[in-house]
């Protein structure tokens, strides 16, 4: 029924599967009576998004993703008709923005995909099908009923380890090595949407005349800007899906000739002249200066603000730029005091960061901070100077591993 109505794959998850253990509670918060979740992708065309043109790309994008929140659409309503209530959560856009910036999302998709069967994560950190590959969107549709077969996760990954999608990142979040920077990742690529609609507009605000704000902006990224509210979500760059070569519909090339394959797909990429938006004191901005000098460094905000320190902690090692952490073997103990006291320990050694809830450990560095002083300082409304000065944060240890600290965070 699912491929019928425009589906190019599904696959069905009970509730209580293991695999998505972690949004249970948020899936049934708004719909309780779900019993099976559906999951299903549509299938990109390849070309479009491989092209440096990132119109097309950005095209190819919107209206599979259109397509997509359709196809789910189309399949409550058949569900309906057969007395299965059902939703259908969105593909991306739009999201519960008054949750920014925590999970937004309804729904995890990927989870779902993958715990459906219908591919595994790959390094690049999205879903790889056995079939098509990365060229895939996922929907998810969640119903009050139970099916006679569920399906169980691939038993093997799509993901070939060629790390191609490390070599053709601009900003360098994602390592050969495995790791990820989603900070840096998400400050380029969703540059005109979340986070860096915000920083826009502040540099608007801010501006104290015309001249001024083209200081800030150039004309181009106003333009984009405007683009991508009228017209639909641009990304800066999704070349990790692009080079991807696993999947059987899409390997065979890669195989053939792995070094004309990366001269046709990878090296345009690479090379394409274009802006790339770094934060300041970020490894992305190191990376792009000593990998691709051909391209522009712009340093910029995206917008996030912890507000609480529940966020901040969450968010720690999301923010987490490892290269600058370099020779810091260090462990911290947070005590933030307000409508009530929360404890943390924070442990940086070997380019890595553990955070914990409750002070465990031998620390090196105490911070005892009112919690409404210290979000202010996150947000820049305040100097870190000033509120030691007035005893709302207080620092014991060698006030050099506090600055080794905060220049591991972007």
């Amino acid at each position: 029924m699912c491929i019928d109505l425009g589906a190019d794959d599904a696959g069905f998850v009970e509730i209580g599967r293991e695999e998505i253990a972690g949004q249970r509670e948020d899936i049934l918060k708004f719909f309780p009576a779900a019993k099976t979740l559906i999951g299903f992708v549509c299938r990109m065309n390849r070309e479009n998004l491989r092209s440096p043109a990132r119109s097309m790309a950005n095209l190819e994008l919107a209206n599979t993703g259109n397509r997509t929140d359709s196809v789910a659409c189309s399949i409550v309503r058949r569900l309906e008709r057969m007395g299965v209530r059902a939703v259908s959560p969105a593909m991306g856009f739009p999201m519960e923005a008054d949750r920014w910036p925590g999970k937004m999302q309804v729904l995890s998709h990927k989870p779902i995909a993958v715990a459906a069967g219908l591919g595994k994560m790959g390094l690049h950190r999205n879903v790889i099908h056995p079939v098509f590959g990365s060229f895939v969107l996922l929907g998810t549709v969640v119903m009050d009923a139970e099916v006679d077969i569920y399906n169980r996760p691939l038993e093997y990954t799509p993901c070939l380890n060629c790390k191609l999608c490390s070599m053709a990142c601009p900003t360098g979040a994602i390592s050969p090595d495995g790791f990820y920077n989603p900070v840096n990742c998400l400050t380029h690529t969703y540059r005109d949407l979340i986070g860096g609609f915000t920083d826009w507009v502040e540099n608007v605000v801010d501006s104290k005349n015309s001249y001024d704000y083209r200081r800030r902006v150039s004309d181009a990224e106003t333009i984009s800007m405007w683009q991508s509210l009228a017209v639909s979500s641009c990304y800066k760059s999704v070349y990790c899906m692009a080079v991807c070569p696993a999947g059987e519909d899409v390997i065979e090339p890669f195989i053939e000739n792995r070094k004309k394959y990366i001269d046709d797909v990878v090296r345009p990429l690479q090379g394409r002249e274009e802006t790339v938006y770094v934060l300041r004191g970020s490894d992305a901005e190191d990376y792009v200066a000593k990998t691709f000098p051909h391209k522009k460094i712009k340093r910029v905000g995206n917008g996030i603000r912890p507000y609480s320190i529940e966020v901040f902690l969450g968010f720690l090692p999301v923010a987490f730029q490892r290269n600058k952490s370099d020779g810091l073997n260090a462990t911290y103990h947070f005590t933030f005091y307000g409508d009530k006291v929360e404890e943390a320990t924070i442990v940086i050694g070997n380019k890595a960061i553990t955070v914990t809830h409750g002070h465990t450990g031998t620390r090196d560095v105490h911070v005892r901070a009112d919690e409404k002083a210290w979000l202010r300082m996150l947000r820049k409304e305040s100097p870190m100077v000033k509120e030691i000065i007035f005893r709302r944060i207080r620092v014991r240890g060698p006030i050099k591993l506090l600055r080794a600290f905060g220049n591991c965070f972007a």
